[in-house]
């Protein structure tokens, strides 16, 4: 008999709205699948419209009265990320959930954004970040829960504070390593900065721990002709149950952190060995997010490289 999977229960969201950020396929259809079944309405902001429209096919296939929209958002570019906040802030309408889930990993070249940033940089933090502040009236309005999804990752290597843009050296897992505690330093210190503005702003991270999804599958767009061999480890072994997750399993830390009621600055993640697979639980911090300056610093570098205004 084979082991049950883990699993939260959601209570009802009707009324909510939220934003997925990569909701076209993995764990953010995943997780669009499950706020919406709750009652959510969710705007999907995807970069390829066909793969949304399919998204939220399957989506309406299963729950036929799911109120789910597709936006336009490619986090590679500041100007599309500009466009999206213009266009929901234009529709004016609070936004209560918001889960940065997009995300990009390990190109075996180097690879530039639309502004020449290194794009997992570029793409996992910094686009994010514009995000974030392009829709601060709005997740202000609804007192929003804002998820970042950070990796295990965020537990080596660290920030290449010489080299952000991995110009002269690029290493492809040292530079994700770097963009997810970036992503994660921000996640901490926009709540830090909720509290003492008086934003209404709940801020946490999460991390899916390690699971058969298409982060490390066949890229060519990213000079990745096959899946890694990692990606081929990782599928055989979650097919069997054996250490790893999911994408089912994956999304659920951020599912919870998403709709818990507690508060700010916290880490969920799966609680199972090495924390790869397993029920969603709040877990330490990483030291690589513990420090408050390292976050502060990234924070103003952030808003130099992107020209987005958060309140002072």
């Amino acid at each position: 008999m084979a082991p049950s999977r883990p699993d939260i229960t959601l209570g009802d969201l009707s009324g909510k709205l939220a934003v997925v950020t990569g909701a076209s396929d993995g764990v953010g259809l995943g997780l669009t699948e499950r706020l919406a079944a709750a009652g959510a309405e969710v705007v999907l902001p995807v970069r390829n419209a066909a793969k949304g429209e399919a998204a939220v096919a399957r989506i309406r296939q299963r729950h036929p009265e799911a109120a789910l929209s597709l936006r336009e958002l490619d986090l590679s570019s500041l100007d599309s990320v500009t466009a999206l906040g213009a266009t929901l802030r234009g529709e004016n309408r609070p936004i209560h959930i918001l889960v940065n889930n997009a995300g990009v990993m390990t190109p075996p070249q180097r690879r530039s954004t639309a502004e020449g940033f290194e794009l997992q940089f570029g793409s996992n933090h910094l686009g994010h970040f514009a995000l974030v502040a392009g829709l601060l009236p709005l997740l202000r309005a609804g007192r929003a829960r804002v998820t970042s999804q950070i990796s295990v990752a965020a537990n080596q290597h660290a920030i290449n504070w010489d080299d952000l843009n991995w110009e002269r050296s690029y290493h492809g897992q040292r530079a994700y390593s770097q963009s997810k505690i970036a992503f994660g330093l921000f996640g901490l210190e926009l709540d830090r900065r909720s509290r003492a503005g008086g934003w209404g702003i709940t801020s946490n991270l999460a991390h899916p721990g390690v699971a058969a999804t298409n982060l490390l599958a066949a890229r060519p767009e990213l000079g990745r002709a096959r899946p890694t061999p990692l990606a081929r480890v990782i599928h055989a072994l979650s097919r069997r149950g054996i250490l790893f997750g999911t994408a089912e399993t994956a999304l659920l830390p951020a599912l919870l952190a998403a709709t818990t009621p507690e508060t700010g600055a916290r880490l969920y993640g799966p609680s199972g060995p090495l924390h790869y697979s397993g029920a969603p639980a709040e877990q330490a911090l990483y030291s690589r997010l513990r420090g408050t300056e390292d976050a502060e610093r990234m924070w103003r570098i952030s808003e130099e490289l992107t020209g987005a205004a958060f309140p002072r």
